[in-house]
């Protein structure tokens, strides 16, 4: 059997599951997971391989209107996803009836030669009439190579999308050691953890102004523990007390979440250090979108 590979870009709209998808295919948590907007903020390469292919899954942000300069970031990336890749899936989830963003991305992909997957996630909340509804309203598209009904919180059809991949895929060699997973260092996983546990303890209005940066990542190799010190940046004074929380509860919860999984990570006791500064409206300057990391 020959060895196939290539890239595929993955999207679709927020929270229809595409970092979920990617976090079961690759076996580790590499994309952050969240019930909130705008979690996916980068461009992050998720590698999986076995003994017949490898493929580099780029999993982009949510498409959704830019509102300020990070928004603008989130769009081009999405978009420069779609360019010079070998294959794309688009994930939609249960909703039978398409949205703006649906139908947006539906007149990105008529123009658009690249073989196309689509995937309908979240069909554990749909019934078998509503399943056939929506597997024949897109079929009548003409449009996709493979559309395929998934679960991908459960791992359901998981290996029905790598096998139409293979299909697609053309002969190719390894663009990275088979043992690699993501082009991501540990230092930014680590920030995105942090991230992700700010997003789970905080209030709605909060989550979109916030990220994370590390000051310090260093390992004790004689006391066996890795020093992490990282700041959770928000953009108002009224933000920073709520994520303190009273008596500083909501920070320790966020750092004691953190550690834990990021202890499971790096396969060593971490000291993990927390710090809340307000960087007002840092999501409307470039400058600052840059210095958060998203370049």
């Amino acid at each position: 059997m020959e060895f196939r590979s290539g890239f595929v870009s993955i999207i679709g709209r927020p929270n229809v599951g595409k970092s979920t998808l990617l976090n079961n295919l690759i076996g580790e948590k590499i994309s952050i997971i969240s019930d909130k907007p705008q979690t996916t903020r980068n461009q992050i390469k998720c590698i999986y391989t076995d003994d017949k292919m490898q493929v580099i899954f780029l999993d982009t942000p949510g498409i959704q209107k830019a509102r300020n300069d990070l928004g603008k970031y989130m769009e081009v990336q999405t978009f420069e996803a779609l360019k010079d890749n070998d294959a794309i899936v688009w994930i939609v989830d249960n909703s039978l009836d398409m949205g703006k963003w649906d139908s947006f991305i539906l007149e990105k992909m008529k123009t658009i030669k690249t073989p196309k997957i689509l995937v309908i996630n979240k069909i554990d909340l749909l019934n078998d009439g509503q399943l056939d509804y929506l597997m024949d309203k897109f079929e009548d598209l003409d449009l996709f190579d493979f559309i395929i009904p998934m679960g991908a919180k459960d791992g359901i059809n998981t290996t029905q999308l790598l096998t139409s991949l293979y299909e697609i895929l053309e002969e190719g060699p390894l663009f990275y050691p088979d043992d690699m997973i993501t082009d991501q260092t540990e230092r930014v996983i680590v920030s995105e953890i942090i991230r992700e546990k700010s997003l789970r303890y905080l209030d709605q209005e909060v989550p979109h102004g916030i990220a994370v940066s590390i000051q310090k990542f260093t390992e004790r190799p004689e006391k066996e523990i890795i020093d992490i010190h990282a700041t959770i940046h928000c953009e108002k004074d009224s933000h920073k007390g709520i994520i303190i929380g009273k008596g500083g509860r909501k920070l320790k919860g966020i750092g004691k979440s953190a550690r834990e999984e990021i202890e499971k990570l790096l396969g060593s006791k971490v000291n993990l250090q927390l710090w809340v500064k307000v960087t007002k409206n840092w999501r409307e300057k470039e400058h600052l979108v840059k210095r958060m990391g998203y370049k």
